[in-house]
């Protein structure tokens, strides 16, 4: 047996049981003779004998639109007497149907006059470095995308921070050189001054947060928020702009809707909504905001005007990087262009979704989804015992609710940092850190939506309750727990 066949059989029996096979072919034989590997079966589904069964019957397997390709470099390979070592890529369709990609490593043993005498194949299945190179070009090429919107969308921002200064610096110089200039003269350059360093203002901080969104380098603090709370705050900021414009702003929500969400960045989101329907509508005209629930986890805020809608040639480009549209309101009211953009990375970076329905002259409705803020309660407990009690209570009080556990005030804080809970309940001597270093930390975090806390234990003195109380924590539970005080108490806090 020559070197050749005596290196196949080894190889041959090593990969019996992998996805790899091996193929030999001996040209020395007036008909060729080729070998395959029994793992030939468990890459391709075939036996190595219904392949041999005639010549030629493996190109029967090899991917149609590769065949062509597949032939003329094995041709090329064997008049070449130089090559000794080669390889191809090519699909290969196996007995269920399936493509798959393949690599094929070829080695040639020649003959003095460069003719080949044997050539050995090791056949591996590369579908999944494909398909990895597939989504790396596909993401190189949205990359390139994105870095070439992102100059032109800089190149349009450099313009818009630099336009405004000539006004800016032309008005000021006016009024420190021109001391006997009249004062309604003064007073007009000053509104110039005042309402162009507020526009640029407003335009570097929508600059500044959509850079911090994209970057990831400012982070979004959920908590449960109201969404009626948050309506009417922004309306009732606005109320100068509509009475100035005589709008009514009617506001339709058909629950009591609750939303995980950060606080600024939603109020952020609403303002630019209302704002820019207000700044769009005439005069006298009405601007309707409406929520709804759109599946079972989202809430769908709905904001409509009747106002001067927008075309048909803008609506395409509306939240393209690279084409900041900013068009005057129907009193002359300037915007920055940037508000939309960000205002889209919002509410896709809380994973909800941003749409529009627009016609000229009749109107704009913008749609926003998202996420319906989910019910918990954190239960902060060391005593297993106590704990399983705890639990057992509150699965019958709310059984809706997801329960969060923490065995310590530190663990506790942590679950604090990446969501806050609907309630609180915790006991006062806990190690580590007590009770009311862990209330101190909930209203640090929750300023701004109040969140229930339930104190357990066996007694307080005076001045620890007075402590608690300054919290706005007033609810307390003595130990032992009666379980009926335990249920209503919690209800209580649910409704």
């Amino acid at each position: 047996m020559n070197k050749e066949n005596f290196d196949f059989e080894i190889i041959k029996n090593f990969l019996s049981d992998s996805q790899v096979y091996l193929w030999y072919a001996d040209y020395t034989t007036e008909k060729r003779k080729v070998f395959y590997s029994d793992s030939f079966f468990n890459l391709t589904g075939y036996l190595p004998e219904q392949i041999l069964i005639k010549p030629g019957r493996i190109l029967s397997i090899v991917y149609q639109d590769d065949l062509q390709h597949i032939k003329k470099k094995m041709i090329s390979f064997e008049q070449n007497p130089e090559i000794k070592n080669a390889s191809l890529n090519f699909r290969i369709v196996k007995k269920n149907s399936k493509t798959i990609w393949v690599k094929e490593n070829l080695i040639f043993y020649r003959k003095n006059d460069g003719t080949v005498k044997t050539v050995i194949g090791l056949v591996t299945d590369v579908s999944e470095i494909k398909e990895n190179e597939e989504k790396l070009k596909k993401a190189c090429l949205q990359l390139n995308s994105i870095n070439s919107s992102k100059d032109k969308f800089i190149s349009i921002i450099s313009h818009d921070l630099r336009a405004p200064f000539t006004s800016l610096l032309g008005f000021s110089e006016i009024l420190m050189n021109e001391s006997d200039l009249p004062e309604e003269n003064r007073n007009e350059y000053v509104g110039y001054i005042y309402e162009a360093s507020n526009s640029q203002l407003q335009l570097i901080n929508y600059l500044l947060d959509w850079s911090r969104l994209q970057t990831g380098r400012l982070q979004i603090e959920k908590q449960v928020l109201k969404v009626s709370d948050l309506i009417d705050g922004c309306v009732a900021s606005l109320t100068g702009a509509t009475i100035k414009k005589n709008i009514t702003v009617d506001v339709n929500i058909s629950s009591e809707f609750e939303i995980s969400a950060d606080l600024r960045l939603i109020n952020q989101v609403l303002m630019n909504l209302l704002s820019n329907a207000i700044k769009f509508t005439p005069n006298g005209k009405k601007i309707d905001v409406s929520v709804e629930r759109y599946n079972k986890n989202e809430i769908e805020i709905i904001v409509k005007d009747e106002g001067v809608g927008i075309s048909e040639e803008k609506q395409k480009d509306l939240f393209k990087i690279d084409k900041k549209i900013s068009t005057d309101g129907t009193n002359g009211e300037k915007g920055t262009g940037l508000g939309l953009l960000l205002v889209k990375e919002i509410v896709e970076k809380h994973k909800g979704k941003i749409w529009f329905y627009s016609e000229e002259n009749k109107g704009t409705e913008f749609h926003i989804t998202l996420p319906e803020a989910q019910n918990s309660i954190l239960l902060v407990e060391d005593d297993p015992e106590v704990l399983e009690l705890y639990l057992k209570l509150l699965r019958k009080a709310v059984p809706n609710y997801e329960i969060i556990i923490s065995e310590n005030g530190y663990e506790a804080m942590s679950h604090l940092l990446k969501r806050l809970p609907s309630i609180v309940i915790t006991d006062h001597d806990m190690p580590l850190m007590n009770g009311l270093h862990l209330a101190e930390a909930v209203r640090k975090k929750d300023k701004d939506a109040y969140i229930p806390i339930i104190i357990i234990s066996g007694k307080l003195t005076d001045e620890v309750k007075e402590k608690y109380l300054k919290l706005d924590v007033d609810n307390f539970i003595e130990k032992p727990v009666a379980p009926e005080t335990f249920i209503n108490l919690v209800k209580e806090m649910v409704l």
